[in-house]
């Protein structure tokens, strides 16, 4: 099967024009995508759960005459953790304790509150507090993704929030039972068989058997993800996400079938996914391309393989490891293999990526499913400011003050100073006035 895989070169005079428009992307939705999501927000906030019902007919084809039809409830998701085969229990659950081992970690490190007290007594501190509620989508459309109820509830659920309602799409009313199976084991609350921009509004504003949340995670198609942009201030998001991404650094000592299934992982997800490698051995490029041809006839998704691969995929030649370092920081990939002999040698090199996957066995499979960091992660460049899903977007942090008489004396007259030249005397007085008190206490006898 011949696979018309765009090649590019550094030193080619036309690298750089090439490489923009491999790297262009509208994230924009269209006119037509943008209108409906407005009015399918608008009549679920205006109708709840009737129009939740009318919708998922329409959508999902499923028939439900009232909003219990569409809640699953604990003893149904029991039933699905003890109904999946032994070997696939097993796997979501050693999947379930890695990911929440490394969560738990995430949590010691960055997500607890501390306080100290300076020379005047003066008490500074963040106090971290989780989230009360929270909602999580997991994509149901094309396939059904138990990994991401993982990864979407376990941070939750380290991070302390109190409940967790889940929202998948069952399209013609048919529940996966891995993907319920997943929600028992990592605690999920409530879990409602709606998908689409209905469900995106159904968690940001409520309805009478819908509760509403704080913040909405995980990712889904273009609807969610204008519904999640339309939303957000009415309630926290986690990014925009984007088609799924994998880069791979090669150079050359990784077996040419190994990359070559490591960007069909990606590639399979979507038409529109991108998957490219760099390297600046030119006869591996080769060796890769012709492994390409050699297994896509054997995959199942070979139709959307190929067509990610000639849309935006690219083999890309480089000077140097050190030259693919630098275009894949301008890329800042979701997903970055360094696929050498000498991962630890390129990895300070890399400052932009949402995952970075050390090695040549270092699949980028296993990081999706069970190595235990987070796989939702930033996408479209979007690495150089943001970071994976982690227990930190499930916590939020409150300053403490505490300011003593003594620090009173010493922080007034600073603030006093910086009102009066914003020309807020409100502000200024608030603070001269603790100042004033405390220069008018009387000074306490001395002991000598």
């Amino acid at each position: 099967m011949t696979v018309k895989l765009r090649r590019l070169a550094t030193t080619a005079a036309d690298f750089e024009v090439e490489f923009q428009r491999l790297q262009h992307w509208s994230a924009e939705t269209d006119a037509a995508i943008e209108s409906r999501v407005a009015e399918i927000i608008a009549d679920v906030r205006a109708r709840g759960d009737a129009a939740l019902l009318e919708l998922s007919v329409r959508f999902d084809g499923v028939q439900a005459s009232t909003m219990a039809d569409l809640e699953i409830g604990a003893d149904e998701l029991g039933a699905a953790l003890q109904a999946i085969t032994p070997a696939q229990r097993s796997a979501l659950e050693a999947a379930a304790a890695r990911v929440r081992s490394y969560h738990e970690q995430q949590l010691e490190a960055a997500c607890r509150s501390w306080s100290y007290r300076d020379a005047d007594g003066t008490l500074l501190g963040q106090k971290v507090t989780p989230l009360d509620r929270v909602g999580i989508y997991v994509p149901g459309g094309k396939a059904a993704y138990p990994s991401s109820v993982l990864m979407n509830a376990i941070p939750a659920q380290v991070a302390g929030v109190r409940e967790i309602v889940m929202v998948v799409p069952t399209p013609g009313g048919e529940r996966n039972a891995l993907v319920l199976a997943a929600a028992q084991v990592a605690g999920v609350h409530r879990v409602f068989t709606l998908g689409g921009a209905q469900a995106v509004a159904a968690l940001a504003w409520g309805t009478a058997t819908v509760p509403r949340v704080d913040k909405i995670t995980g990712p889904g198609n273009v609807y969610v993800a204008s519904a999640k942009r339309r939303v957000f201030g009415q309630v926290g998001i986690d990014m925009i996400a984007g088609p799924s991404e994998i880069l791979v650094l090669a150079d050359g000592s990784t077996p040419a079938d190994w990359v070559a299934m490591d960007l069909f992982s990606q590639a399979e997800h979507d038409e529109l996914a991108q998957s490219i490698l760099l390297s600046p051995d030119a006869a591996y490029l080769d060796a890769v391309h012709a492994a390409i041809e050699r297994l896509l006839p054997d995959m199942p998704r070979r139709d959307v393989i190929r067509a990610s691969l000639e849309g935006r995929g690219a083999l890309i030649h480089t000077r140097s490891m050190e030259e693919a370092c630098a275009i894949s920081n301008r890329i800042a990939p979701e997903h970055l293999e360094v696929s050498s002999r000498e991962p630890q040698r390129w990895e300070p090199l890399l400052r932009h990526a949402g995952a970075i996957f050390l090695g040549a066995h270092t699949s980028e499979s296993l990081g999706d499913y069970c190595a235990g960091p987070n796989h939702v992660l930033p996408t479209s460049g979007t690495a150089r400011f943001s970071s994976p899903l982690g227990v930190y977007d499930f916590v939020k942090r409150s300053s403490l003050i505490e300011v003593s008489a003594a620090g009173a004396m010493v922080l007034g007259p600073i603030a006093a100073e910086l009102a009066h030249g914003e020309g807020l005397q409100a502000h200024a007085r608030a603070a001269e006035m603790r100042c004033e008190a405390g220069a008018a206490a009387p000074v306490p006898p001395s002991r000598g």
